[in-house]
């Protein structure tokens, strides 16, 4: 007899963007008319060579190849804490900081230390379809907080209270949002901090995204708010900025309650993120403040792009929202399912997008687009091609 896999984990979707490079695998495209990739959110360019030159002589000193202390390199935290006071006008102590290998084990190891099998987590659908996949295998139920296209994409506070239970240990948001792209105002994000407070609940925030925003404008004031480290839970990556995402190193900002259980789950998981990758994030925050503004410009240009070529009258899909690196749009084809429908983009026109209905219920009126991917002259090619869908 064979034996039997975790029922959780079976029962969760196999990795999405795999699944849709499958459309394409195989296939030729003309030099003239390339694929067109919107469909994972990851840089179009490079680290700059001056981190990359630092990290290679990084490597030829052998502290880089031992463990860190489990919650990460001290000068890091230090260095994200100032970075964080800067950004939100509120100072936060480095021992609230810890590194974590990613974003995505950021959010696995504070669903761990939140929730337990058979607790629940509400969670904004469309959700980051990797936040669903950890709490299914968790064993926590996921308590979709519905999509708002009426607000392009900003939940309501009030949707959330309509589910809050005894069970309930946390509300997650991510802003800049993806799929959507959709970015909460600062009193919304106050209106849910002062709901979970009420609920004796935990607000995690992931701000992956966050640096893409304009930079003379803070996301939101909670970090000033008194006892934030007993609510909030605020995610972070430096994946996207400094363009790191093969290096995995992200970080969470909390208070001490929960930093106790974090470091347990840490050590159990990867003991540290990975010295280099932390080496990589340090040198950032240090020598790349204006490499990170010229970035955030770029991709305002991209959305700004973007944007304008979806104005065009010939276009039957429609824009909901937008931001930072995505694009959440409503398809043009009734009740045809998403996928079929983001197939049929790939395979026919080159273009690759991801189905609304892999980010949760009731989301096959859409589909998301990564457009930071592409430069910003690329956006009319874009809509082009969905025009050309239509016929």
């Amino acid at each position: 007899m064979s034996f039997v896999p975790n029922r959780l984990v079976e029962r969760v979707q196999l990795p999405p963007i795999p699944q849709a490079w499958a459309w394409v695998d195989g296939l030729d495209f003309p030099a003239d008319r390339p694929l067109l990739d919107v469909c994972q959110a990851v840089p179009g360019y490079p680290p700059p060579s001056d981190l990359t030159d630092h990290l290679a002589r990084r490597v030829r000193d052998g502290s880089t190849a031992v463990y860190t202390d489990i919650a990460g390199l001290p000068e890091l935290r230090q260095a994200l804490a100032r970075d964080i006071a800067a950004r939100y006008r509120a100072d936060v102590p480095a021992d609230d900081i810890m590194i974590m290998a990613g974003c995505n084990q950021a959010f696995w190891n504070t669903m761990v230390a939140l929730a337990g099998n058979g607790d629940q987590v509400i969670l904004p659908s469309p959700w980051y379809f990797n936040h669903e996949m950890s709490l299914r295998m968790l064993g926590i139920e996921v308590a979709p907080l519905p999509f708002r296209a009426d607000r392009a994409g900003v939940p309501d506070p009030e949707d959330a209270r309509k589910l809050i239970g005894p069970r309930t240990r946390a509300i997650v948001l991510v802003s800049p949002n993806n799929p959507t792209g959709a970015v909460y105002p600062p009193d919304v994000l106050d209106a849910f901090f002062d709901l979970a407070r009420e609920a004796n609940c935990a607000l995690v925030i992931d701000e992956t995204y966050r640096d893409f925003l304009p930079a003379d404008t803070a996301p939101h004031d909670l970090f000033a708010r008194k006892d934030w480290g007993d609510t909030l839970v605020h995610l972070y990556s430096f994946s996207k900025v400094f363009c790191l995402t093969g290096y995995r190193v992200g970080a969470i900002a909390t208070g001490e309650a929960l930093r106790t259980s974090l470091i347990k789950v840490t050590d159990c998981v990867q003991i540290c993120a990975p010295h280099i990758g932390q080496e990589a994030a340090l040198y950032g925050l240090r020598h790349l403040d204006a490499w990170r503004t010229d970035n955030q410009e770029m991709m305002a240009g991209r959305a700004e792009a973007l944007t304008r070529a979806f104005q065009r009258n010939d276009l039957t899909y429609d824009l909901v929202s937008a931001g930072a690196y995505f694009a959440f749009v409503r398809h043009s084809f009734g009740d045809e399912p998403s996928e079929s429908v983001a197939r049929r983009l790939a395979t026919e026109h080159g273009l690759l997008c991801l189905p609304g209905s892999w980010f949760g219920p009731d989301q096959d009126a859409y589909l998301r687009f990564a457009f930071a991917n592409l430069d910003q002259s690329v956006m009319p090619s874009i809509v082009e091609r969905l025009v050309e869908s239509q016929s």
